[in-house]
């Protein structure tokens, strides 16, 4: 005698099966190795990987936590904001794109600005937004730059900025690339009043940042592996005709090269500059 089974239903489920069971945003993926990490694990490790060491793009916000002591601060010039001068549209309205990158991000610009302590020590850092279109400069941004260091000059404070920045914003032309020689005039005032100023470059920093604010630092330094220049490299190697060393615009090679002080790891930044303000300020 024969018997006949016959399967209902297809496939046999498992409580791991349903992808919907997962919460998202529980795991982070490097995008550099590609290991898994808990996220509350990678924030502990300040949005680094513990395996390559690689360092994660970050926002003002997440590096006012890292910085600033028990993450306090106040930030400064929330009401600075860009506009549209010159009416620009390309595949979108710049004013369509402005606020899309505000609602995207939760900052109203390519810059924020925050005041607080780092061990007890008053401090002024100006920190880019590079998911706010490419925290790229624009008028808003080198205005921000300006009054911060103003106030560093009122109130006597040190000022920090952390540049991670495509460069110029071209939907506002000539007056974008300004901000360079405002920003540029301004830090020499910052040192004529002998108030130390420390620029931090990050993964990535182009184009007007590294030709002006960036790279005028009494102490220059970066994170490890930071991508650091100001054209890319294809645009370069188009221009002379030859093939570039490798690794030329890592920070690691500029550090030899002499266009950078030190680089430091997101775990010892707060004490690195802490030490280096008690050197030479406090």
């Amino acid at each position: 005698m024969t018997a006949w089974f016959k399967r209902k239903k297809q496939g046999i489920y498992t409580e791991t099966k349903d992808k919907k069971d997962l919460p998202p945003g529980l795991w982070h993926k490097c995008k550099n190795c590609s290991d898994l990490i808990l996220s509350t694990d990678f924030e502990k490790s300040f949005f680094v990987c513990e395996k390559c060491n690689h360092h994660e793009k970050i926002d003002s916000t997440n590096y006012f936590k890292i910085i600033f002591d028990k993450e306090k601060y106040s930030e400064l010039f929330t009401n600075i904001t860009s506009i549209d001068p010159l009416l620009f549209e390309d595949t979108k309205k710049y004013k369509d794109r402005i606020k899309d990158a505000i609602n995207k991000t939760n900052v109203n610009e390519a810059i924020s600005v925050a005041e607080g302590k780092i061990n007890k020590k008053k401090i002024i850092i100006a920190c880019m937004n590079f998911n706010f279109i490419g925290g790229s400069i624009g008028s808003a941004v080198g205005e921000k730059i300006s009054r911060s260091i103003d106030l560093c000059i009122k109130k006597k404070k040190p000022l920090l900025i952390i540049s991670k920045s495509g460069g110029a914003r071209m939907m506002e032309s000539g007056l974008s690339l300004m901000q360079l020689a405002k920003t540029s005039g301004k830090l020499a005032l910052l040192s004529k009043n002998k108030i130390p100023f420390i620029s931090l470059l990050t993964n990535p920093t182009f184009g007007g940042a590294t030709a002006s604010f960036s790279m005028l630092g009494d102490i220059n330094i970066a994170e490890p592996d930071a991508l650091i220049g100001f054209a890319g490299p294809r645009v370069i190697k188009e221009t002379i005709g030859k093939d570039l060393p490798e690794g030329f615009q890592r920070s690691e090679f500029l550090l030899e090269k002499g266009f950078l002080d030190f680089i430091v790891h997101r775990k010892k930044l707060k004490n690195t500059i802490d030490k280096f303000l008690t050197l030479i300020y406090y």
